[in-house]
């Protein structure tokens, strides 16, 4: 019998004015979050610098159960973002007492935060010469206080391996299920997502909801179109198809699916089957071949080469990942 593996640890630190949403968004997505015999893959502690109760920006205060000593046990740190920056908003050091606490994080543990908590991240120097996003009413700030941080103000977040930063609000629920999604694969990670009733995949580069005039009320929208297409993915669907389907010209709904997705039909479309591919791939024993033909990509070879530009694997050394057991 395997040795049952231990738990992933979370620490999530709440700072004063610490945005209540967001604090909430961690543990409600990793406490959820089984293996196949039902057990825990995480375990979440919420805490702050000193084990001190926190003011939050919605006018209560939240009283924690851990101190410091939940950041040196850690596996991954989440920072939820906070309406109190001080100094850290003209790139000042970190407070003494935040100072002091980060020094108790391991070497090699996962750094994450949510929206405006990227300042924490990049006045502790862990975001130098490395890719991150943050809101992008905040962007271009963030980017003039640390010009060293390569910033993407588009995107709904940025993994970059033991460090990872996200846009606003939603975006850190799209980043947390995108951890268990690496952690443990897609079906323990969309087994979560349904539970909370939230899109189970939003892919990272897709953009932001950067605001943009509203489209009036009666304006067509391509969403029936893309639920048409996803129960199409086999299927050679062209963008004349998906355009007629939406009753629109070539132009019209190419510009209006970019405007509601954040992204082109055909990039879309990739990144749907894909994600079908990967599924496949995780909970079935079907061949390859039969995967790629399913997910709509025709052949093994055109998969292959899809999956080594996205992810940097093949299939099958994908499917030995997650078929020998989950990674913590």
């Amino acid at each position: 019998m395997s040795e049952r593996r231990t738990a992933h640890r979370v620490a999530v630190l709440a700072l004063h004015g610490v945005v209540s949403f967001e604090l909430g968004i961690p543990s409600r997505i990793f406490d959820i979050a089984r293996g196949p015999d039902g057990e825990r893959l995480y375990e979440v502690a919420v805490c702050t610098v000193d084990g001190r109760p926190v003011r939050t920006e919605a006018g209560f205060s939240v009283a924690v159960e851990h101190g410091p000593e939940a950041l040196a046990a850690a596996d991954t740190v989440v920072i939820p973002p906070t309406h109190e920056l001080g100094p850290l908003a003209d790139g000042g050091p970190l407070p003494a007492p935040l100072a002091r606490a980060f020094d108790r994080i391991r070497p090699g543990t996962r750094m994450v935060s949510i929206c405006t908590a990227s300042y924490v991240l990049a006045a502790a120097g862990l975001l130098d010469g490395r890719p991150a996003t943050t809101h992008w009413h905040d962007a271009a700030a963030f980017q003039r206080t640390f010009p060293h941080v390569k910033v993407d103000p588009g995107v709904l977040f940025v993994d970059d391996g033991d460090v990872l930063t996200s846009a606003g609000a939603a975006a850190g629920i799209d980043l947390c299920l995108h951890l268990v999604r690496r952690d443990h694969g897609s079906e323990v990670a969309n087994r979560v997502a349904r539970y909370c009733v939230v899109p189970p995949w939003r892919d990272g580069g897709q953009a932001q909801y950067i605001e943009r005039p509203v489209p009036e009320p009666t304006v067509a929208g391509t969403a029936a179109t893309r639920a048409w297409a996803l129960e199409r993915l086999q299927e050679p669907l062209s963008l004349g198809e998906m355009a007629a389907h939406a009753q629109m010209s070539l132009r019209t709904f190419t510009r209006r699916f970019r405007e509601e997705a954040g992204m082109t039909p055909g990039t879309w479309l990739t990144a749907q089957r894909l994600e079908l591919a990967r599924q496949l791939l995780e909970s079935s024993d079907l061949p390859v071949d039969l995967v790629a033909h399913r997910a709509g990509f025709g052949t093994a070879n055109s998969l292959r080469q899809h999956m080594r530009s996205v992810l940097g694997v093949s299939p099958v050394a994908y499917r030995r990942t997650f078929q020998v057991g989950a990674r913590v």
